[in-house]
């Protein structure tokens, strides 16, 4: 039996899902499921870790150490990044101010949350992209003489041409795909449910064409464009369903061109088309529109992350007479004692 602490717990849980996000904040689906998916995470600890039965959490089992230790396990244990990190923990306070609100004797616990630091994440990590011999590698590896080689080359074609995250690909109807107006594009619907248009190139028409030939009967509906089949029902393709099918293509594909990244998975598809988009001039402010970045800030990276154009720029900019450019005697240091103890401040 279920204790009233416990059911207390469960049903603040029960309602900050599904009344509180969807009705009064009237929050995006995937937000949602982004703190349903927190939160059960928070449980799986709770029961793998801790060995506390579900039916006995409540407020007065997680102090802040569990929830500190927690967001150790995410990263150790389970190789979370550090922005997800950041994020799950975000994900309990907004949790916590919820109940907090409600019943003041949750509050205590709010606070003690709000005080667990924000973990800096490392300014210089490194940008995941691949170049376009690699991406050609890549697309040669679905088997298209089968339906799923089908369905999985035609699903990477459309987020790299779109630049979509993979959760909008998932989320895309049919009709989303709109060919027949005079600029064919996609329609895709972001964070916040934001919506933005994007053009297709003919290749991923093509693609698309053949494939609503075998998987919709070539018909214009309301149904998920990708989809799996489940009891004889179509269900939407899973995330994890994705990542697994793109990480064993990119494994393949890397024993045939060694510019494919270790670990391909589905937001290196995003990257890599923003990437090229801005060697080719797209200006930062048309790919922050593109991109469905809030803030042209988040754009930025590519700019920041792109040293070959720079060397091309700097290269292009600097004169043949400047010095830079010019052959200069290099003078040998290595044996100089003297200067190399002047270098480094010791003299």
């Amino acid at each position: 039996m279920v204790k009233s602490e416990s059911l207390k717990f469960y049903q603040m849980v029960r309602d900050f899902l599904t009344v509180y996000l969807p009705k009064q904040k009237a929050s995006s689906a995937n937000t949602i499921k982004a703190y349903r998916e927190s939160l059960n995470l928070l449980l799986e600890y709770l029961k793998e870790e801790e060995n506390l039965q579900l039916m006995d959490v409540s407020f007065d089992r997680i102090s802040r150490r569990t929830v500190e230790d927690y967001l150790d396990w995410l990263e150790e244990t389970r190789k979370c990044s550090i922005p997800t990190r950041n994020h799950r923990l975000s994900s309990i306070r907004s949790f916590y101010k919820y109940a907090g609100n409600r019943d003041l004797s949750v509050m205590v616990y709010t606070l003690e949350f709000e005080k667990i630091p924000i973990k800096k994440a490392e300014k210089a990590q490194q940008l995941k992209f691949f170049e376009e011999d690699a991406l050609q590698a890549i697309f040669a590896q679905p088997d298209t003489s089968t339906r799923k080689g089908i369905r999985d080359l035609f699903f990477m074609i459309l987020m790299y041409d779109t630049a979509g995250r993979n959760q909008e690909i998932l989320n895309l109807k049919v009709s989303d795909i709109r060919l027949s107006t005079k600029d064919p594009h996609a329609v895709l619907t972001g964070k916040g449910n934001k919506i933005r248009i994007v053009p297709l190139m003919q290749r991923t028409i093509d693609h698309f064409n053949n494939y609503i030939r075998i998987f919709h009967d070539g018909k214009t509906t309301d149904e998920f464009l990708f989809f799996v089949k489940q009891k004889g029902k179509r269900q939407v393709m899973s995330a994890d369903n994705v990542a697994k099918s793109m990480k064993q293509y990119g494994k393949t594909a890397k024993e045939q061109c060694n510019k494919v990244p270790e670990g391909l998975h589905p937001h290196m598809f995003r990257h890599s088309r923003a990437m090229h988009l801005y060697r080719g001039g797209m200006p930062l402010a048309l790919l922050s529109e593109w991109l469905g970045h809030a803030q042209l800030e988040t754009t930025k990276i590519y700019a920041y992350a792109d040293t070959q154009m720079k060397r091309e720029a700097i290269e292009k900019a600097t004169s043949s007479l400047n010095p830079l450019s010019l052959d200069q005697k290099v003078t040998s240091w290595q044996n100089d004692d003297e200067l190399i103890k002047r270098l480094y401040g010791l003299l």
